[in-house]
């Protein structure tokens, strides 16, 4: 009798375990159909003038993503931030647009979005000479962390969403991240279909790196900012911003970096403008 209880247990969490991916997009969908309410919209139209620019059909796709996100993503205030409804649709218009152009989930590791008041401190492990590792304090606007959780700066939040023209935006790059930490650690290299797809970017991303390289190392001014130089993931980052953005002029200054990136967010937003 025992075993044939364990037995229906066994099959029962198999079951639930088969079930759950269609129990969520069944919530999700629900969510989703559910009317965007009016103050949101208000909201949208008044801090996130980005939104503005998408076609019809795009942005009746974010509404949808964003009321799913802020559904099962907690925003959570820090040092006394009050969490209101123009910090949570700022917050999740933006983090949704990475999202409008393939369906790769709605970032399946994000756990939770810290949200301070202004910038915040970090301490950092760092190895010095001799091979001593000491905490480095930095002093930082956003962070995205691959345990699950974003942290922003809200005044910068603020600034990035009301000024779409000048390419900085931190819940667009924050959340880049995210996307390039989907499957480790954060490296430049989000998640890609084939191995073909992989070299192609790996190219190209090397070839424009070492250009930005080369024009800052020559004192030259140019479209992507010399954060992008610190790595290759913040590399993807910077770009990604000027994507949504600056999305003409990257497309005109730097045609194949464009291509690739409108290639893995199957999005053309230098047409919407």
């Amino acid at each position: 009798m025992a075993l044939l209880i364990c037995f229906v247990l066994v099959l029962l969490a198999a079951a639930g375990i088969a079930l759950w991916p269609l129990w969520v997009r069944r919530r999700r969908e629900r969510i989703a159909a559910r009317p965007f309410p009016a103050a949101w919209r208000r909201l949208l139209r008044r801090h996130v003038p980005l939104v503005s620019r998408l076609p019809a059909r795009q942005q009746l796709r974010l509404k949808a993503l964003m009321q799913v996100f802020l559904a099962e993503k907690p925003i959570i205030g820090c040092r006394g931030l009050r969490v209101t409804d123009e910090v949570r649709v700022t917050i999740a218009a933006l983090a949704c647009l990475p999202l409008l152009g393939a369906a790769r989930g709605l970032y399946p590791e994000l756990r939770q979005v810290l949200v301070y008041p202004s910038a915040f401190v970090v301490d950092r492990p760092v190895t010095e000479s001799g091979g001593v590792l000491s905490d480095q304090r930095r002093v930082l606007a956003g962070e995205s962390w691959s345990q699950g959780q974003v942290l922003l700066a809200w005044d910068e939040v603020k600034r990035g969403a009301a000024t779409p023209g000048d390419g900085r935006n931190v819940v667009i790059h924050e959340f880049a991240h995210q996307l390039d930490q989907a499957g480790g650690p954060a490296n430049g290299a989000p998640a890609l279909p084939t191995a073909e797809a992989y070299r192609r970017w790996s190219t190209i991303m090397q070839n424009e790196f070492d250009a930005l390289r080369w024009r800052l190392a020559r004192g030259e001014p140019g479209l992507i900012d010399a954060y992008a130089a610190t790595d290759p993931a913040e590399f993807f980052a910077v770009i990604s911003e000027l994507f949504f953005e600056r999305p003409i002029e990257l497309a005109a200054g730097h045609p194949a970096l464009y291509a690739e990136l409108s290639g893995y967010y199957r999005l053309d937003p230098a047409s919407w403008v």
